[in-house]
């Protein structure tokens, strides 16, 4: 490891940083590295803006994608290297990401995910404990019993996203749902064990590719990933009147406009709304002479 590197990710760690930023960091900055074939402290502002605009235009990476990138390199260059702020910042803008509602299922729909896609009990306790509670995929992968408060009805999420805890929902139906499944299954560690390694919580690719699977059973459109299942979830609280903020809090998002993404109306609710030209009273006019 180079002194550089080393500098680096030391930094990452007393910034606070969690250990998959460390690691999604370290990625950008050796391909970076591996882009130019120089050290990374002799490359210029203007060498760095290059490389990005190569990942934009020539590897075609999502926004989202483009930004990690600059936030590696910014950094970088600002907190190990100790460039000029301003000048690394303009040299280094965020990619505009577009706007995208979150795509949601309806309640048959998943009604028909959670029993027709779910051939293992395994299957349906982890997917409907990712609809149930809101959770990211990897806040799921690494539930634990204890997290589990049966008489406060909540689940306790542990250092997620942001290194946060919360306190999100843990219905009567989810958590009999739980206990059916804790009888077949005795997880001894971790609820949703990997399944060749029981000591080892079940890994992100696992838990989508039991959410794919599903979805595949169940006939449904593919609408994303799984993390579709907590577009569901706080979608379908907020129809159902529960307050933004409340919903904001059971998410874990930081900010309220994160959360306000999830102020659309499905196509479903949409049909069922008389647009206000029926609430008129007209008379049809009368016909030409």
């Amino acid at each position: 490891m180079t002194p550089l590197r080393q500098r680096f990710i030391e930094e990452l760690v007393l910034r606070g940083c969690s250990v998959r930023t460390q690691e999604a960091y370290v990625h950008q900055v050796y391909q970076l590295a591996k882009f130019f074939r120089q050290p990374l402290d002799q490359l210029s502002n203007e060498q760095v803006r290059a490389y990005l605009l190569h990942l934009a235009r020539a590897r075609q990476l999502a926004p989202s994608s483009i930004n990690q990138a600059v936030n590696a390199c910014r950094f970088l260059y600002e907190r190990v290297l100790h460039r000029e702020v301003e000048a690394l910042r303009q040299a280094l803008p965020f990619t505009r990401k577009p706007i995208l509602r979150p795509q949601v299922y309806s309640t048959a729909e998943l009604e028909r995910l959670f029993t027709v896609g779910c051939a293992h009990p395994k299957h349906r306790a982890f997917l409907m404990t990712v609809y149930g509670a809101g959770l990211r995929l990897n806040e799921a992968c690494h539930l634990k019993a204890e997290h589990l408060d049966a008489a406060r009805q909540q689940i306790r999420v542990v250092q997620g996203k942001g290194r946060k805890d919360r306190y999100t929902l843990l219905s009567p139906r989810l958590l009999a749902e739980l206990r059916a499944y804790w009888r077949l299954f005795r997880p001894q560690h971790w609820l949703f064990p990997a399944t060749r390694s029981p000591e080892q919580p079940m890994v992100d690719a696992t838990g989508q590719r039991i959410y794919y699977h599903a979805v595949e059973r169940a006939g449904l459109r593919r609408k994303g990933g799984i993390h579709a299942l907590r577009h569901s979830f706080a979608t379908h609280l907020l129809e159902a009147g529960v307050e933004i903020t409340v919903v904001q809090r059971l998410l874990g998002h930081a900010h309220l406009n994160t959360t306000s993404t999830y102020l659309h109306v499905r196509q479903e609710r949409l049909a069922q709304i008389a647009g206000p030209l029926q609430l008129l009273d007209l008379s049809p006019l009368p016909p030409a002479s």
